[in-house]
């Protein structure tokens, strides 16, 4: 997606920062980081985790948000990696994810969507991590494409590039 924009849309101000593991350190970095972007055409896309961030984001600024296969209740789900993980890019690369980030998880789940158009969801069937019904009912009014088979990679995201574009006003 990086290549793309720099590609076909140099104009539009890209911007991919490697989050920290604390969800709040996370959410105050990509607030800080997208401030003044203008609010009538920002946008974000956020894949599992950070399909969770990229809802918490949108709604509070009123932005367009893609999230691919993204994580609905990360609270829950997180509790059992507590301590020492790995990377999901990377197996070599490690990170602690301590207690409190189950907490500081919480304080970010919002309820029900002001504006459930502005949020496209793609979702896998067959991803491995989380439960795409789930992940349906929580998106309910918003644009879905729900695919069958897949992976919690979408490892065939470049085919769905186009409609993710389409939404965003991008083609």
């Amino acid at each position: 997606m990086a290549a793309l924009m720099a590609e076909r849309f140099a104009h539009v101000h890209w911007w991919c920062p490697q989050l920290p593991p604390s969800p709040q350190a996370a959410a105050a970095m990509i607030a800080q980081g997208s401030a003044h972007w203008p609010a009538a055409t920002s946008a974000v896309i956020g894949s599992s985790l950070g399909g969770f961030y990229a809802t918490w984001l949108a709604e509070q600024r009123g932005w367009r948000a893609v999230l691919l296969n993204p994580a609905v209740n990360p609270a829950r789900d997180l509790s059992r990696y507590i301590g020492e993980q790995a990377t999901w890019h990377d197996p070599q690369e490690h990170f602690f994810f301590a207690p409190e980030f189950v907490d500081e998880l919480r304080a970010l789940e919002l309820g029900p969507l002001a504006h459930p158009e502005r949020f496209m969801a793609l979702i896998a069937k067959g991803d491995e991590v989380l439960d795409w019904r789930e992940m349906c009912a929580r998106y309910p009014q918003s644009v879905q494409t729900v695919l069958e088979g897949g992976d919690h990679a979408l490892s065939d995201f470049d085919q769905h590039i186009p409609q993710v574009l389409d939404f965003l006003g991008l083609s």
